[in-house]
């Protein structure tokens, strides 16, 4: 029985972070402890799929390419309350989440800053006043599923559209938009 342990390299926002951000975001605001300094918690994944309602393997096929898009399996989310006019009943499944953490979370954000935002049509940059609540946490949405490098095009049964929800320890927007910015999140100037 051998005692190695397997070493596995940070994933490279991760990296940058450690190196190179958490210095300039604390000299930036002035913060005197390292555990100021905002940091990205998590980010959610959610894909709501009202198409379920009638043919639940339309969920399924979206929890497949969850999968495939976050690397870990997402949950399914039910109805909290029975919508008559969309013919949705309480505790119908409707949708799909996946929470990513710590080395997933990174290598998410990574392949979506480097792969799949530059493949979106017409795309110009982040609104910089929109998505952000007031605490610190940002939300984005992507219209197509397709941008990302996992899924097959040919393979895709439906376009369907995801929010992207990025959790940060951050007090305010304007340190969650530095700290987002400089993750190299596309936000257009003004």
């Amino acid at each position: 029985m051998s005692d190695t342990t397997e070493v596995r390299a940070l994933p490279r926002m991760q990296q940058r972070y450690n190196d190179e951000m958490r210095a300039a975001l604390r000299e930036q605001f002035g913060y005197k402890n390292v555990m100021q300094v905002p940091r990205l918690e998590k980010i959610v994944i959610n894909m709501g799929v009202g198409e379920a309602a009638g043919d639940q393997k339309k969920l399924d096929a979206a929890v497949a390419e969850l999968t495939l898009i976050a690397g870990q399996k997402p949950v399914k989310t039910v109805a909290k309350k029975a919508i008559a006019g969309f013919k949705i009943r309480e505790g119908l499944p409707i949708g799909t989440k996946v929470t990513l953490r710590k080395v997933r979370m990174y290598e998410f954000l990574d392949r979506l800053v480097t792969i799949a935002m530059p493949r979106v049509r017409d795309f110009r940059g982040l609104a910089p006043n929109k998505g952000f609540d007031g605490r610190g946490n940002f939300a984005m949405g992507v219209k197509e599923q397709i941008v990302f490098p996992e899924i097959n095009y040919d393979k895709v049964d439906q376009v369907r559209g995801m929010d992207i929800i990025f959790v940060t320890t951050a007090k305010t927007d304007a340190e969650a938009k530095a700290l987002l910015k400089a993750f190299d999140l596309p936000f257009v100037a003004g």
